[in-house]
């Protein structure tokens, strides 16, 4: 039954743009299908295809924000004008305008509790990073990273860097073969052998640990207990 009441929720949602307060609260959807809801539904100037938006993000002023394609927004925040204005008004008997456009090109990720502020480009194929405040624009290409914000590397080295790193795991083969980033039919096989190699790696190495250099007074099963 509630699988039933979710699908009609979604439905609604999805394709009339009802009740969105009760879409997120009862189907909490993924970021891929948040986007299509926001594309069609959430006021922004421009969305491009295969974009990916938790539903948790802080858009203040999507009329003014541009989405370029495979872009990710994360939970972050995406602030179109500064509310220091209000304040500055009354206090000083003004008449302030703050808010701006941002403009995100295409291959764009926004990580957790980025801040982007008002009249800001960020350049195709860029990343910036959890927690980074964005004061200027991001060149094409750039890492950004830190408060402000300043560049810490390149896109290409990093999927670089990446590609060789998943290329050694013990389960390279099934994120080779799987559909997408996510994939439910292999989904709790990778569960299952990343658990046994991130733990089992550890509790090896407590084991060299207790060996080589006595770290616990309590011997190998007062280390073992730990992990």
């Amino acid at each position: 039954m509630n699988t039933l009441i979710q699908r009609a929720i979604r439905y609604l949602a999805l394709n009339k743009g009802w009740f969105p307060r009760l879409y997120l609260r009862v189907c909490q959807p993924r970021n891929d299908e948040y986007a299509i809801f926001v594309k069609r539904h959430g006021r922004f100037h421009a969305i491009g295809e295969n974009c990916r938006i938790n539903f948790s993000a802080t858009i203040t002023d999507p009329e003014y924000v541009s989405l370029g394609n495979n872009v990710t927004l994360s939970d972050c925040h995406l602030l179109g004008h500064d509310g220091v204005e209000e304040m500055l008004n009354v206090a000083y008997n003004l008449q302030l305008d703050t808010t701006g456009r941002i403009t995100i090109g295409d291959n764009v990720f926004v990580g957790h509790d980025a801040i982007v502020l008002p009249n800001i480009t960020i350049g195709a194929n860029s990343v910036i990073a959890a927690g980074a405040v964005v004061t200027k624009d991001v060149a094409v290409g750039d890492i950004v990273a830190g408060v402000p914000a300043k560049v810490i590397g390149k896109t290409e080295q990093l999927a670089k860097n990446l590609e060789q790193k998943t290329q050694q795991l013990p389960w390279a083969d099934i994120i080779q073969n799987r559909e997408g980033a996510f994939d439910p039919i292999v989904e709790e096989t990778l569960i299952a052998k990343r658990v046994e190699y991130f733990f089992s790696a550890l509790q090896a190495k407590l084991c060299y640990l207790v060996y080589e250099f006595g770290f616990f007074a309590g011997g190998f099963e007062s280390a073992t207990s730990f992990v």
